[in-house]
């Protein structure tokens, strides 16, 4: 009879311990649910404040607002300005860009900050524009974009006397020809409704002045394709080119892609010559043999690849041009052109 008494008491001791971790669990979980109502409870209250005090906020003519596009057709937009109004902002307020599209252009979520043209338009919505704001607000931006260097893709919307218009923050920017390209361009035409890369590089907000370049980008991206060209280079190849250019020092050489190294006059020929017209004419195809590329400038030698001929270190020269006097090879890379 103990045996049995015992047996039967087993499960009940192992029973208590699942129990009370069941207790513990469904203690856990309540506890969970009260903190999740109570937090919730609070953002309810924390949203309703927010809104009962924005409701209550005084709106003039001449504020600018920042809202969220709830809504967008080919007529208007409408903000949600966190008011008991919604802001409604007509096509024709949008942008003088005349490419700009409601439809294409401006997204439901996105931010738009416009100022109050109107409290109420006659349907209880709050009148806004944000080409007025943009004459307002724009500005800063555009200066501080100017600081940056920062790079856009605009569409080119007009062309007219000495270059293309774009607008940059429904700002008309002005892209002279000068600055439209690497080239001289002539024909605008076919720059029309093309998209360009461009940085902002003069702002007057009193003269209302936006100048944009295409060519300070292009500039860079050609400069630093050719450092890469360059760094390819290894001394010691041989390379075919083409004499550009004769002075009393030596000869720059076209090695094609826009790159030129210079052949010292010491190392055109095995006897010594006073100048690089001696030997070499200008277009003259000839064989060089890089000796050295030092901060993107190359530094080449005819008489090394004659055969059996050791290449000789390059004598310091000197030369006068308007009246100063020169001294080193690296002076004259200077004049390299890369």
């Amino acid at each position: 009879m103990e045996t049995e008494k015992i047996l039967q008491a087993a499960p009940a001791a192992e029973a208590a311990p699942a129990a009370a971790e069941t207790t513990a669990t469904e203690t856990a979980a309540t506890a969970t649910a009260t903190a999740a109502v109570e937090t919730a409870a609070t953002e309810t209250m924390a949203d309703y404040k927010q809104e009962l005090e924005a409701s209550f906020r005084k709106i003039a003519v001449g504020d600018i607002l920042k809202g969220t596009v709830i809504a967008v057709s080919e007529a208007e937009v409408t903000l949600d300005l966190n008011y008991y109004s919604q802001g409604i902002v007509l096509a024709a307020d949008m942008s003088k860009d005349p490419h700009f599209k409601l439809m294409d252009d401006v997204r439901t979520g996105e931010e738009i900050e416009a100022s109050v043209v109107m409290l109420d338009d006659g349907q209880g919505n709050i009148r806004l524009s944000r080409v007025e704001a943009n004459q307002i607000l724009a500005w800063d931006r555009l200066t501080k974009y100017k600081e940056e260097a920062r790079n856009f893709e605009l569409r080119v919307s007009g062309i007219t006397k000495g270059g293309v218009i774009c607008y940059l923050e429904d700002i008309r920017g002005f892209v002279p020809a000068s600055q439209l390209s690497l080239s001289y361009v002539e024909d605008y035409n076919p720059w029309l409704s093309k998209f360009i890369k461009v940085r902002v590089i003069t702002v007057d907000k009193s003269k209302e002045k936006l100048v944009l370049s295409a060519k300070a980008i292009l500039q860079e991206e050609r400069e630093a394709e050719r450092a890469r060209k360059v760094s390819m280079i290894i001394p010691g190849s041989v390379l075919s080119g083409k004499v550009e250019t004769l002075t009393d020092f030596g000869a720059f050489v076209d090695l094609g892609d826009g790159i030129s190294g210079l052949v010292h006059v010491s190392q055109i020929a095995q006897t010594r010559i006073k100048n690089a017209a001696e030997v070499l004419k200008v277009g003259e195809e000839v064989k060089v043999k890089v000796l050295k590329v030092n901060e993107g400038k190359i530094s080449l030698s005819i008489k090394a690849l004659e055969e059996g001929q050791p290449v000789e270190k390059i004598e310091e020269y000197k030369y006068e041009s308007e009246g100063e006097l020169t001294t080193s090879l690296g002076s004259f890379f200077e004049n390299l052109k890369l």
